[in-house]
């Protein structure tokens, strides 16, 4: 029996191990930390075009990225007129999908506007209205997209999404869908990512538990994912946790914990099988929040809680600002 169960444990593992997508990290953290807040490149393993998985930091991002030799890859033209960062910026970066509008998930993307390339921003429909209403209207930052108020310098055009159709990611190899989630009474985003090779890799913008936020949308996530999981195709999750265990649920203002993820984590595992499905499987941990108090690292309480609560068998990543890595 045990024999039997370390088979399945290694063949799970090998599921893995071939990358199907790239991720260089622009931004890790949540609030507080400006310079170092969410925001993710991403392109398929075979592509040289990549799209932003949020864009709370991008030029800083870039910078720090470039220095820690995430883009070595990449072969700048002698001619080109811009700095690897503003050619990475402006010629490799595709598209920006944005999860939902808070500032420390687009911030990056309205201060790099005005020295930016033509871009599309992919989200769901309230998502992207209010991007146009409250950020581009010539009030808080001109207006770069091509809706809402004033005159539309159209740099920006904005693409909404649905859990019902993929939709191309224009200049890449990748296609999306879009899932709602729940965020302490705003719609937020899970993108569902798939690449030429019918590769899935799964991003969740904020979101709360099921349990607190008293939604069913994780739990719906959850049922759209399982089928990629049996058929061995999810190459792994993006997700939130933003707070210790310590954190009460009324405080947690839509977000997650090391206690929920594992809860919710355990609903997918179901879904997907039962005990095991999951083994393996790569769960990249996002957005966790900075702290001013003394003594405190709640990256290394979150990894721990996590790591100890680990019955399913996932593989916990922890990206810092900078870092390629691939799933």
């Amino acid at each position: 029996m045990f024999k039997k169960s370390l088979l399945v444990l290694l063949c799970s593992f090998s599921a893995y191990a071939q990358a199907g997508f790239e991720v260089v990290t622009l931004g890790s953290k949540g609030g507080i930390q400006d310079g170092n807040l969410t925001a993710f490149l991403l392109k398929d393993s075979r592509d040289t075009n990549y799209i932003t998985l949020d864009a709370g930091t991008v030029v800083n991002g870039l910078i720090v990225a470039e220095e820690k030799q995430a883009f070595k890859d990449i072969e700048i033209p002698k001619n080109s007129p811009y700095t690897n960062v503003g050619y990475v910026l402006r010629e490799k970066i595709k598209g920006y999908l944005i999860s939902h509008a808070h500032l420390d998930h687009l911030a990056g993307m309205i201060i790099a506007s005005p020295d930016d390339s033509h871009k599309y921003i992919y989200g769901l429909p309230s998502v992207n209205e209010t991007i146009a209403k409250t950020y581009f209207n010539w009030q808080a930052w001109p207006n770069f997209g091509n809706k809402g108020q004033g005159y539309q310098l159209g740099k920006y055009q904005y693409r909404d999404l649905s859990a019902q159709t993929w939709l191309p990611i224009k200049d890449t190899s990748l296609q999306v869908k879009a899932l709602p989630l729940s965020h302490a009474g705003i719609e937020s985003s899970a993108f569902v990512i798939k690449n030429n090779q019918q590769q899935i890799m799964v991003y969740l913008g904020d979101t709360g538990a099921d349990s607190v936020e008293q939604s069913d949308h994780l739990n719906s996530l959850w049922s759209t994912l399982a089928p990629y999981i049996k058929n061995k195709q999810l190459k792994g999750i993006m997700i939130e946790t933003s707070f210790t265990n310590k954190v009460p649920e009324r405080s947690l203002y839509g977000h997650l914990t090391p206690k929920l993820l594992l809860e919710e984590l355990a609903v997918l595992e179901y879904k997907a099988g039962g005990k095991g499905s999951l083994a393996g499987l790569p769960i990249v941990i996002t957005h966790i929040k900075y702290s001013l108090l003394k003594d405190i690292n709640p990256q290394a309480i979150i990894k721990q809680q996590l790591n100890d609560g680990n019955s399913l068998g996932v593989s916990f990543h922890f990206p810092a600002q900078g870092e390629r890595f691939s799933l």
